[in-house]
């Protein structure tokens, strides 16, 4: 049986190390991608049961990516395969070249996205009743994966609905990402798709991407923060929780990193606050705290989706901060932190050699 299950682009990440996109003559290989990094997440760190739907060109560059989800424990019989042509005329693999930055220097991102197989997908290409049907506690899926074509988000929608059908926690991660609506709308269509699809959402993650008029828009400092979450649950009747994640950037290397969350039954509820965290690639960081919460939401005394007390959801967002932060000490989208590395740090634990 299946905990959480979500559905996203899973791309190739070619990265320079300490190098530059355009000088470099080498790259380490990574998967990853916006919803996919949730579930690899909560699989390999939590030990949740996950799948990701998602669709791949079925070529050598496919199965790379086919064999980098299956070393982290992501359940891929729910990829669908769409046959190669040879040159990516109809469908091909996702591609995204990312430097992580250093000191001045800020993180780059440069992703090859256009016409991947699973930007085709439609609307009815999924039986989602036969994905649900086995006792799925979870679905997550977000902006990323909806900006991709205008099908897309016909196919998020379908399937936040079934999820919704069949009991499925069903969560959405605004994500914005300019890139992906350059010449489609902008901004202003980017945030009426948002909208549209967190209204299916439970819980929705990086709920600040949907305060203000336009995504990217506004930058909201600290003391504005429980009005703006209130502000957007005015939007989002139905949800239960919005987070987000806080952070400031004194330069690449270095971040302040902190969380917060609202409910109808909590109120505001501030995260654990880190300042001067070190960071060696922060791309990641924000899935990572996505999985963290999702783990703290589905664990502890009361089953969800059962009361959610303050205490829940404090203890949520500190899975969810010392997930991501840890998320940015290591390379490539996906995590590489245990449990017990985790559960430390949210103990107040060190830096100091274990031996």
């Amino acid at each position: 049986m299946t905990d959480v299950v979500a559905l996203g682009e899973v791309m190739l990440r070619l990265d320079p190390g300490e190098g530059r996109i355009r000088t470099t003559r080498s790259f380490q290989v990574w998967e990853g991608g916006g919803e996919y990094n949730v579930v690899r997440g909560l699989r390999r760190c939590f030990g949740l049961r996950t799948a990701v739907v998602t669709a791949l060109a079925d070529n050598a560059v496919g199965r790379l990516v086919e064999d980098l989800i299956l070393q982290g424990g992501v359940d891929t019989s729910l990829i669908r395969w769409v046959p190669d042509d040879g040159v990516g005329r109809a469908a091909r693999n996702g591609l995204n070249f990312v430097e992580r930055g250093y000191g001045i220097r800020g993180a780059l991102g440069v992703s090859d996205r256009a016409h991947t197989a699973v930007s085709r997908l439609c609307k009815g290409d999924v039986d989602w009743d036969a994905v649900f049907a086995g006792g799925v506690r979870w679905f997550h899926t977000g902006g990323v994966f909806a900006g991709l074509s205008d099908t897309t988000v016909d196919v998020a929608d379908e399937a936040m609905a079934a999820a919704r059908r069949h009991g499925v926690t069903v969560s959405y991660d605004p994500n914005y990402r300019p890139s992906l609506w350059s010449g489609r709308g902008g901004a202003d269509q980017a945030r009426e798709i948002d909208l549209r699809l967190a209204r299916h959402a439970d819980v929705v993650v990086g709920a600040l991407g949907l305060a203000g008029p336009r995504p990217g828009e506004l930058r909201i400092p600290a003391d504005e923060v429980p009005d703006a979450l209130t502000a957007v649950a005015e939007r989002l009747p139905r949800a239960r929780v919005l987070a987000t994640t806080l952070r400031e950037v004194p330069s690449a290397g270095v971040n302040d990193w902190s969380s917060a969350a609202w409910s109808a039954e909590t109120g505001f509820v501030g995260g654990p606050r880190m300042p001067g965290l070190h960071v060696l690639d922060r791309v990641g960081s924000g899935d990572g705290f996505a999985a963290g919460l999702i783990h703290g939401l589905l664990t502890g005394a009361d089953t969800w989706p059962g009361a959610l007390t303050a205490a829940r959801l404090e203890r949520a967002l500190a899975y969810g901060t010392a997930h991501g932060a840890l998320t940015m000490t290591t390379p490539g989208d996906v995590s590489m932190a245990s449990l017990a590395e985790v559960e430390a740090l949210m103990s107040g634990g060190s830096a100091a050699v274990r031996r």
